[in-house]
């Protein structure tokens, strides 16, 4: 996995930061919603016989605040985009209602941990994978253990997590970094680090 090393990280939100990721966020909790109505409750069929490969599902909501981290690069990110979007998946309805929101902060929490590990300096697959495995720890063990699967027998629970953590490095991780790679490549983020190292090679 590539690991993309910025020399001179700014700790300064830009006007255009906040725009750029606030519509990245809005169209991620538009992508929330349509995968907790029309992908999620097929995925809850499939994994009936064996509930806790529904972890494997877990990276999906994390994938806005990786990838809010690798296009901002900034502190807060994660949070920002990640609460954002869970905003716009409560609006347009979902099936967990407001704890969607504490979701989403243990979430952004464990990426926006990795990334100061690393004194914003790392924005590759790699530190991205390592952030989103984090969250999906601070999610399951923090929250849904003792919210949703509290009856869950302790080698359930393990499974649980383990999927979790796969997820959350896979999907959020190395999908997220794809993503705003690819974003990069077409020139709609010249403005950002990652767009400037997408125009040099």
């Amino acid at each position: 996995m590539s690991n993309t090393v910025s020399k001179n990280p700014s700790f300064t939100w830009r006007g255009i930061d906040l725009l750029t990721a606030a519509v990245l966020a809005v169209a991620l909790g538009v992508a929330f919603w349509g995968f907790d109505s029309f992908v999620y409750p097929v995925i809850g069929l499939i994994t009936a016989g064996f509930p806790p490969l529904g972890g494997l599902a877990t990276g999906v909501w994390i994938l806005p605040a990786v990838a809010g981290m690798l296009l901002v690069r900034r502190p807060g990110a994660a949070i920002f985009v990640e609460l954002i979007a869970a905003n716009v998946e409560l609006i347009l309805g979902n099936s967990w209602g407001v704890t969607v929101l504490i979701s989403a902060l243990l979430q952004a929490a464990g990426v926006e941990i990795v990334f100061a590990i690393y004194r914003y300096r790392r924005f590759g697959s790699l530190t991205a994978a390592i952030a989103g495995a984090l969250s999906a720890v601070f999610e399951i063990v923090g929250y849904e253990l003792n919210a949703y699967y509290a009856d869950y027998s302790p080698i359930y629970k393990v499974i649980l997590v383990g999927c979790s953590i796969v997820s959350g490095a896979l999907v959020s991780g190395v999908l997220g970094s794809f993503l705003i790679k690819g974003l990069a490549k077409t020139g709609a983020l010249n403005a950002f680090a990652v767009g400037r190292e997408a125009k040099s090679k």
